[in-house]
């Protein structure tokens, strides 16, 4: 097909890439360890590890994942952790040892972390302990029979790791009590792994990488199949785009976005790809801890989501961040707002790079050049091997500037839904193409712009929320008669859930239905208003709730 877009690319970035450079994601890791051996590669709390150090735990936790905890090629591991030292070390073990990674939400409720190690059929987590009584609560229903566990200050230096882990439990209680027989520790676990003698595995593109879940209009979680061949894509794909701006083995990256976020999880790997040090930001939320670390921190590159950069700008403290040797902000997950875009080229001088994807992309195939000056509004343009059309609803593109569904070719597209032949068949064309089920226009330069979103999900601070799922959980609320979930603007988080709700009882409110919902649901899933209505709800003729009818009214109130 013709790329008008390829008009755009500035100098020294390709039309098409050499997907096939690396076999895995192993071999990425393999070759970023022996070039860049002695530099840092991740930092966490003042701690970093060296690449050498990242290769030798890694394979350690590989060795103990073969060899003592039993583990088979193609196994599922489950990582539940936050941004830690411990997560490359476990993820690269993992992929190391020819397994299956299943990123959790650390934040689920015991219903959602169920959902996914049963769907997933994970053998084997790991968690953090201020965790464990979650995993504790719904482990007997699920496959898994493997437990490490690790305490936050693990791969800390010995004084540190003791004073912090002492912390973590007994000062500040964040560890609820849990028991979980037979578990190991995660240093005990690279411990044992030491000795024993790692097999190397051979893996090719074919070989499954994630299970990354992701939601539906259906409300069920589904496993997204990514491949090596997909990773390896995007991460070689996304380092074309960015290389020209950046020297390998020479930046420093600041990752608040958490790494079992697809979008952070595929910049993480490209930024290993190219031996630059990342630090980690465990709770981003903490702004006075996270605006410390900026001004102890030399960096050179910051991803984020709009809410985050917005949450930095009204930070006490952050006009005082040195930000002179910034090169490239990057901005996914969500929709930036101009109003944020404009106030940060203004405080850092860098223009926030603003791309597109999704899950069952890897998740990146649309993003603005990094010779941008000034935020658009655009998304971008579709990035090396990667092919964009707008489509009708019969598959037919429809004539520039004009309004369709944003459609997706490449090589980091995924392989399918995990055990869901039907639903993979449903979001793919004829002939190849991925419906991403957003709504926009493409210029006659190739720029994409998206207009709206064909299904009903929201999206709160980048975070997929899907109305059916809040649903079944306000249903099963007994004072609750009807219920709609819609999403609405909010000025921080881009959008927010509202729930709409005919009560059964008289008596029911809003404090009971929060109560209620943060039983069931993660904390950005929760509604951030609720409003009572005595009327039925609007529905079609079959009796399906229109929430288009819902989002009209709030849009009009």
């Amino acid at each position: 097909m013709q790329k008008p877009w390829l008009v755009q690319y500035p100098p020294g970035v390709p039309a098409e890439i050499d997907t096939d450079a690396f076999a895995s994601l192993k071999d990425v890791l393999a070759s970023s360890c022996a070039r860049f051996a002695d530099l840092p590669a991740y930092r966490s709390m003042g701690a970093a590890i060296s690449y050498r150090q990242l290769d030798e735990a890694s394979r350690a936790f590989a060795a103990w994942l073969q060899k003592v905890a039993g583990l088979q090629r193609g196994d599922r591991v489950a990582l539940m952790m936050p941004n830690l030292l411990q997560y490359p070390v476990a993820l690269f073990g993992v992929l190391r040892a020819g397994m299956v990674v299943v990123n959790v939400n650390p934040l689920y409720t015991p219903r959602e972390l169920e959902h996914q190690l049963k769907d997933s059929g994970a053998t084997a987590i790991v968690v953090l302990e201020n965790f464990a009584h979650t995993l504790q609560q719904v482990i007997a229903a699920t496959p898994v029979r493997t437990v490490v566990t690790t305490q936050v200050g693990d791969l800390l230096p010995p004084f540190r790791r003791v004073l912090t882990n002492a912390m973590v439990k007994h000062v500040k209680r964040m560890v609820p009590p849990w028991r979980l027989p037979g578990t190991v520790g995660f240093n005990r676990a690279l411990e044992l792994g030491r000795a024993q003698t790692f097999d190397e595995v051979a893996l090719t593109h074919d070989d499954l990488a994630f299970l990354q879940y992701t939601g539906g209009t259906t409300g069920v979680a589904k496993g997204t199949m990514l491949t090596h061949g997909n990773m390896v894509a995007n991460v070689l794909q996304l380092t074309a785009w960015v290389g020209p701006n950046l020297r390998a083995g020479e930046e420093t990256a600041v990752m608040p976005l958490p790494l079992y976020h697809v979008f952070a999880l595929t910049v993480c790997l490209t930024l290993a790809g190219l031996g630059e040090q990342t630090v980690l930001v465990a709770n981003p939320r903490d702004l006075p801890a996270f605006v410390r670390t900026l001004r102890q921190t030399r960096f050179t590159v910051i991803v984020g989501v709009n809410t985050l950069f917005r949450a930095l700008l009204d930070a006490p403290g952050f006009a005082d961040v040195d930000l002179r040797h910034l090169k490239l902000a990057v901005a996914g997950g969500m929709a930036v707002q101009r109003v944020v875009a404009q106030r940060w080229k203004q405080r850092s001088g860098v223009p926030l790079m603003e791309g597109y994807g999704l899950t069952e992309a890897s998740p990146v195939a649309i993003a603005n050049p990094v010779t941008i000056e000034e935020w658009s509004g655009l998304i971008g343009v579709p990035i090396p091997n990667t092919e964009a059309a707008i489509l009708d609803d019969a598959g037919k593109p429809v004539p520039p500037g004009e309004v369709g569904e944003i459609c997706l070719r490449g090589p980091q597209v995924m392989r399918g839904y995990w055990n869901r032949p039907e639903e993979t068949a449903n979001v793919f064309t004829a002939d190849g193409w991925l419906r991403t089920g957003d709504m926009g226009t493409m210029d006659e330069q190739g720029s994409v712009r998206i207009t709206d979103r064909k299904k009903d999900m929201i999206v709160v601070s980048g975070f997929k929320v899907f109305p059916n799922e809040v649903e079944d959980v306000l249903a099963l609320h007994p004072g609750v008669l009807e219920a709609a979930a819609i999403g609405v603007p909010d000025a921080r988080s881009g959008e927010a859930v509202k729930a709409i709700i005919v009560p059964k009882d008289p008596a029911l409110t809003e404090a009971d239905i929060l109560e209620h919902c943060r039983r069931q649901l993660t904390a950005y899933k929760v509604p951030r208003i609720v409003e009572f209505r005595r009327e039925p709800l609007p529905k079609t003729n079959i009796g399906k709730i229109l929430r288009r009818a819902l989002r009209e009214d709030a849009k009009a109130a």
